[in-house]
């Protein structure tokens, strides 16, 4: 059977101070309409594909109960939350012991909660191929971005020979975040995609992969697996506590995917979005009449033009004479800075806990 696993775990600190630990980027509404979080619109996108009771979160333990909140249609205990951040093949190898318990033929789509998808039929169409391609060929298959952009702040995939009807490509190798002169050849030669971060693969695969590449982490999780069988969720509760913060912390990609064989992946062009720092919103939100990018509360402007301006329900800004900037209020914090800056909101939030502000974090 297919399963969605949604990885709902990230801070989105470049996001700040609309993202915060209580209440992170996957959880704010920055979608077109403004009306559902980035979280929401993943569940619901799924439909007809994967449905809520096919679907698994992996969580930080401490927003489980918010993430339960605000996912009624997902089953309470298909949300599983991490005593610890210990990145996402940790997070993924979580949850293959969970679906593997549930189903030993269980094929898994990872999929991160804080995207902006377009086309969302265009979507659906790629993640069934993906599906079909995990469960005929027993591979590993990513959906693949088509670059847009020399962007540095991506891991690139480098295309080799055909795998199979609509386009899919095995994947030669692995590429991690490139500086941006070889980013720009990447593009220019068309041989590249995209890592959008998106994995479909059976989960006795996924476990089998993690036990050959990432022994210690794979005998962790075969304490909690073992839990589950013979104690149920309970016991498998108390183990987690317990192992998971002994666990390696790697991604899945540094972990698995740049070590293992046979990978595939499916190309995507759906207007994909990670609405990874605020000169994103750009990319999400129709501009108004002057050519700022509003989401929230009331703006007002004169010979502004090019802002991008998010702040709480309630609240008004006013921009005179002002090009280029992001400008958000949220609760206790405002940020200002040029849109060509948003990438540095981390070094905001890197100061912050260095001078002992975390409260603001």
């Amino acid at each position: 059977m297919r399963h969605a696993v949604i990885m709902a775990g990230g801070g989105g600190t470049r996001l700040w101070p609309a993202s915060r630990r209580a209440h992170p980027k996957q959880l704010l509404a920055l979608g077109r309409d403004g009306g559902e979080t980035l979280l929401a619109a993943t569940v619901r996108r799924l439909h007809g594909v994967c449905e809520p009771e096919a679907t698994l979160v992996v969580t930080s333990a401490a927003l489980a109960d918010v993430v339960r909140g605000a996912l009624p249609d997902v089953p309470e205990d298909h949300v599983l939350g991490e005593p610890v951040g210990r990145n996402t093949a940790a997070a993924l190898g979580l949850a293959a012991v969970h679906l593997l318990a549930r189903d030993p033929d269980a094929i898994m789509g990872a999929l991160p909660a804080d995207q902006h998808i377009g086309d969302e039929a265009g979507f659906r169409a790629a993640v069934t191929q993906a599906f079909v391609l995990a469960e005929e060929q027993d591979a590993i298959v990513t959906i693949g971005l088509r670059p847009t952009a020399p962007e540095t702040g991506f891991g690139y995939l480098e295309l080799g020979a055909a795998a199979g009807a609509g386009g899919a490509r095995v994947v030669e190798r692995f590429v991690e975040k490139p500086d941006r002169a070889r980013a720009a050849e990447y593009v220019a030669s068309g041989r590249y995609l995209w890592n959008g971060g998106m994995f479909f693969v059976r989960a006795a695969r996924l476990s089998a992969e993690i036990a050959r590449h990432l022994p210690e982490l794979h005998a962790g999780l075969q304490e909690i697996a073992a839990a589950l069988a013979h104690g149920g969720t309970h016991a498998a509760t108390a183990t987690t506590a317990r192992v998971y913060p002994t666990l390696p912390s790697i991604s899945i990609d540094h972990g698995v995917m740049e070590k293992t064989s046979g990978l595939l992946t499916v190309p995507g062009d759906f207007g994909w979005n990670d609405v990874g720092s605020w000169s994103a919103l750009a990319e999400v939100v129709a501009p108004d009449a002057q050519g700022n990018f509003v989401r929230g509360g009331e703006t007002v402007t004169h010979d502004a033009r090019g802002n991008v301006v998010v702040a709480d329900a309630g609240t008004l800004v006013a921009l005179v004479g002002v090009e280029g900037l992001v400008v958000v209020r949220s609760g206790d914090a405002l940020l200002v800075m040029p849109r060509e800056r948003a990438q540095d909101v981390k070094e905001i939030t890197r100061l912050l806990e260095e001078r002992g502000l975390g409260r603001f974090l």
